[in-house]
């Protein structure tokens, strides 16, 4: 199934927000409560799959309800289309402050491999499954770098990342970064999580327990402030202050 070719403009500079132009009969596919605003003609609904061709049919919407559930997200997503006869407007936005990136498909092999959180909206046509990173032992013990989004097709799909946005382009080149730190990337690039060092950086450097490595020929995406450090602290302020007027 070919993506819907779908225009869109990025709004806003540090906290930012997607506008997607669809065509009559166009639609997108977003995340849960991810929307922020629709024009006339405009109506969504609550599907179980993402409309591929993979997730045809019952059995296929079944298995793409069960990829999601490992997840952590919703079991379904939610359809926007266009049932007007001129190009309408519809609006979305993640949950935390940060920056929006607008991937072509087409321009990186047809495929990206994200945080399972990261993902926003996307054409319909865009498949949306999961990786697993192959080793379990570290992968449960790396908190977020375990279980990632896969997105495949061919048209526009946009990820959201906290903080500033990185891009860096690997020529069989190694990476090392936290795993809260990724955000995405591209095919051609090999993902692994491995222990920060030694017992006494593990515990006592701050830096966290395992890092991510990313190794080959491609391009990763990171972000500067994940919003699991942003909550992490947080919490520490609001325990350090109870009690307190």
């Amino acid at each position: 199934m070919k993506c819907h070719d779908i225009d869109y403009e990025i709004i806003g500079h540090d906290i930012q927000m997607v506008e997607v132009e669809l065509d009559p009969d166009e639609s997108v596919i977003a995340e849960a409560g991810v929307m922020n605003y629709m024009e006339e003609d405009i109506v969504f609904e609550a599907k179980m799959g993402d409309g591929s061709e993979a997730t045809s049919g019952l059995f296929g919407k079944l298995m793409g309800a069960g990829k999601r559930m490992l997840t952590g997200e919703s079991l379904f997503l939610t359809h926007f289309s266009n049932e007007g006869k001129r190009k309408r407007h519809v609006g979305f936005a993640a949950p935390f402050p940060g920056q929006i990136i607008p991937i072509n498909l087409s321009e990186i092999n047809g495929a990206l491999t994200c945080q399972k959180d990261s993902f926003l909206c996307a054409a319909l046509g865009t498949k949306i499954g999961i990786s697993f990173n192959r080793k379990l032992g570290a992968g449960f013990f790396g908190g977020e770098g375990f279980i990632l989004q896969k997105l495949e097709g061919d048209g526009m799909v946009f990820v959201h990342a906290g903080g500033a946005l990185v891009r860096r382009d690997l020529n069989d080149e190694t990476l090392r970064l936290d795993t809260g730190c990724l955000v995405a990337f591209s095919e051609g690039i090999e993902y692994d999580i491995e222990s920060a060092g030694g017992l006494k950086s593990m515990f006592f450097g701050g830096e966290g327990m395992f890092l991510a490595t990313l190794k080959g020929t491609g391009s990763v995406w990171m972000q500067s402030l994940p919003f699991s450090r942003l909550a992490d602290r947080i919490l520490q302020n609001v325990s350090s202050n109870q009690g307190e007027d």
